[in-house]
């Protein structure tokens, strides 16, 4: 089966033409919008009439309080609603999780940081461990022992010297 390629132009063509018919629906879409809201403040907002006598505005205040107090409740119920639904949202993907059983592991990165860097990292601000240890150390001053420059010498004298029985393997030479 071959597929016959589109000539660019024709390409062209049907891209402009969706083009179009997407920005007519886009604005058909925010005539529609502006409608329902027209109509939504129409019915919820009628035009504010003020009345002439003080009793007329306390009764207007207090009507008005009460539209507050009961669109105030709203709004919190559905942002406790919206509160519990994403709770749900991120307990399911949890579960989704668990069940596939596949964990993402971040790529980790080398980070070069010396222990007390590490240790402040980790402990905060309280952290008052030097960790220099060659600091705590002793200063011990190295012996040179003569022996051992005596020592240096011909090797095979030295191994014959401490070969066997303290030395004596000379003696039996000797006498064979």
């Amino acid at each position: 089966m071959s597929e016959k390629k589109m000539s660019t132009s024709r390409k062209h063509n049907l891209k402009s033409l969706m083009l179009s018919i997407a920005k007519n629906l886009l604005q058909a879409e925010k005539t529609q919008l502006e409608a329902d809201r027209i109509k939504y403040m129409d019915e919820n907002c009628p035009a504010l009439s003020m009345p002439g006598s003080m009793q007329d505005l306390q009764e207007l205040c207090k009507k008005l309080h009460h539209q507050i107090d009961k669109v105030d409740e709203d709004r919190y119920d559905l942002a406790a609603k919206v509160e519990k639904g994403n709770k749900e949202i991120e307990d399911l993907k949890i579960n989704v999780q668990d069940l596939k059983g596949k964990f993402k592991k971040p790529a980790l990165k080398k980070v070069r940081m010396s222990a007390d860097a590490m240790l402040k990292a980790l402990l905060g601000s309280k952290h008052t461990v030097n960790m220099d240890l060659r600091a705590n150390l002793k200063q011990v001053k190295k012996e040179v022992k003569e022996e051992e420059k005596e020592a240096v010498g011909d090797w095979r004298k030295n191994i014959e010297d401490k070969a066997g029985m303290d030395g004596r393997k000379k003696m039996f030479e000797s006498e064979a």
